[in-house]
């Protein structure tokens, strides 16, 4: 906050405060002692509100809550950026109550710290608990069953755009990805070439195209998309570029929606997490990712 602003709510609070006293002293003053004073508001003929002040102990209880709320301005932080005498922040106490609940939750966590996500991902106790981390971090985007969404990777399958191996995920889920796709509409050439290479593509899957278009558009895939998608369409997990021939689109496997990854790229990031949900917790959510591609066979968890 700026000083303007710290001293424009100091004066504000200050008016407030003194403004209240005054309306209390007011109010309480003494009448000229006659009985029959009134304000002059009268209802149904013969209702006269009377001039009288408020109950002492009534008004007592209105100077104590203002007394608290000058106490409170000080050792609170509430007067622009005066921090007040007694410390507190929310930030503080928020890393109070974590710092609490980590402690009581270490030994939880503990027998996980070491184990090889493979063993993870046969243990109840480390599946149930992957499981319930992942809810609270990843399944905004990832959706709670981990399939996905559009923009948004589905986590169940077996097709990884980084690589699936157990430390693979680990690694995206602390330090995160970038996956950048620039767009190629000026090199591809018109509306005509890019809607052919889009069509080539979509052939790669296994999709019913048109044979001219697609071998028209493999002719520029080749010259511009083949260095890091593969000559087969693959793809190059080192770079994080996606298969083109399964059925897992990120983006969407339409015309369209190919043609405007072509037009404009595509900038797909997921954040680092390391700083997040720290690295017990990431290999919980790694073991528990992992198994959604990997279920164990019969009788192979292990039991709690």
């Amino acid at each position: 906050m700026s000083n303007a602003w710290s001293i424009y709510v100091i004066t504000l609070t200050t008016i407030m405060i003194v403004g209240c006293v005054w309306l209390l002293w007011y109010t309480s003053r003494p009448t000229d002692g006659s009985a029959d004073e009134t304000t002059g508001h009268v209802w149904d003929g013969d209702l006269r509100e009377y001039n009288k002040p408020l109950p002492r102990w009534w008004l007592n209880l209105f100077y104590i809550t203002i007394i608290f709320s000058i106490g409170y301005l000080i050792w609170y932080p509430g007067l622009g950026n005066f921090a007040g005498i007694g410390g507190w922040t929310s930030a503080k106490q928020h890393d109070e109550a974590r710092d609490e609940a980590e402690a009581r939750l270490a030994p939880i966590f503990a027998r996980f710290e070491t184990m090889p996500i493979e063993q993870i991902a046969r243990d109840d106790d480390g599946l149930a608990l992957g499981r319930s981390v992942f809810a609270n971090n990843c399944a905004t985007c990832h959706g709670s069953d981990a399939r996905g969404a559009i923009g948004f990777p589905n986590l169940t399958s077996s097709r990884w755009q980084w690589g699936g191996d157990p430390e693979t995920i680990l690694t995206t889920i602390l330090d995160g990805r970038h996956g950048i796709m620039p767009p190629f509409a000026a090199a591809i050439g018109d509306e005509l070439a890019m809607t052919e290479t889009a069509v080539y593509v979509q052939s790669l899957s296994g999709r019913r195209v048109s044979a001219e278009m697609a071998a028209a558009g493999k002719r520029r895939y080749d010259m511009i998309c083949l260095a890091c998608h593969g000559a087969d369409g693959t793809g190059n997990p080192a770079l994080g570029a996606p298969d083109l021939t399964d059925d897992d689109w990120v983006y969407g496997s339409s015309l369209e929606a190919i043609r405007y990854g072509i037009l404009h790229g595509r900038q797909g990031q997921m954040p680092a997490h390391r700083d997040i949900i720290g690295p017990i917790r990431a290999r919980l959510v790694a073991a528990w990712v992992w198994s959604l591609s990997n279920p164990p066979a019969d009788g192979d968890n292990v039991a709690p």
